[in-house]
């Protein structure tokens, strides 16, 4: 039976109530629990494809990284968790977190190279309340995979359309650089990367 989503709760609580077999995914927001929206099929299929592409980069260049299936990150303020789409985690720097061996909880941005999210009906929490979160966790790289063009115009420009932001940490603050069409995404958590924009976008359309 799954229990009733209390109204305000600490990150503690939220795990604690966290329901295990409910098939639903749920994310600590300032303090409310958010039952978070079902993927769809193009939303999955992206993400699968970058989790694919990305282990083969880390696999090729024998980088000390991996992917898990799933993982908490917990906010600095212990009143937000997030789980995205896709994390990478530095498996040097991972035991740093005291929580990780036993709940899968990620307390060290220092241990997270790189998060991504791709953006669904809830596009202002990737562009706004993740994107202040991660910065001040100090995760190196944040990228927000809009396939649909969905964000606000102060985010991706007008006119909408599909845009891969990469935000990258300099100086404690996120730089961003945004890619469309046939451009090749540049990052520095893999610089060798080859991979297109549209290459991620017409991934869920395969």
């Amino acid at each position: 039976m799954i229990q009733a989503i209390p109204k305000t709760v600490t990150f503690d609580e939220f795990i604690n109530w966290y329901p295990e077999s409910s098939g639903c995914h749920y994310e600590l927001h300032n303090g409310a629990i958010i039952e978070m929206p079902k993927p769809t099929g193009k939303h999955s299929r992206i993400a699968g494809f970058l989790i694919a592409e990305l282990n083969f980069e880390i696999r090729r260049l024998q980088l000390p990284y991996f992917i898990p299936k799933e993982c908490v990150i917990k906010s600095v303020r212990d009143q937000s968790g997030y789980e995205p789409d896709l994390i990478i985690i530095d498996e040097k720097r991972v035991n740093n977190n005291s929580r990780w061996e036993k709940e899968s909880i990620i307390t060290q941005g220092n241990s997270i190279p790189l998060v991504v999210e791709v953006v669904s009906t809830n596009w202002s929490d990737d562009y706004a309340l993740k994107l202040e979160e991660y910065e001040i966790l100090g995760i190196d790289e944040y990228w927000i995979v809009d396939y649909l063009g969905l964000g606000g115009r102060r985010f991706i420009g007008n006119p909408k359309q599909p845009t891969l932001s990469v935000y990258q940490l300099r100086e404690g603050e996120y730089q961003v650089q945004q890619f469309r069409d046939h451009q090749r995404i540049e990052s520095l958590i893999f610089p060798e990367l080859s991979l297109t924009a549209s290459q991620v976008f017409q991934a869920g359309q395969l």
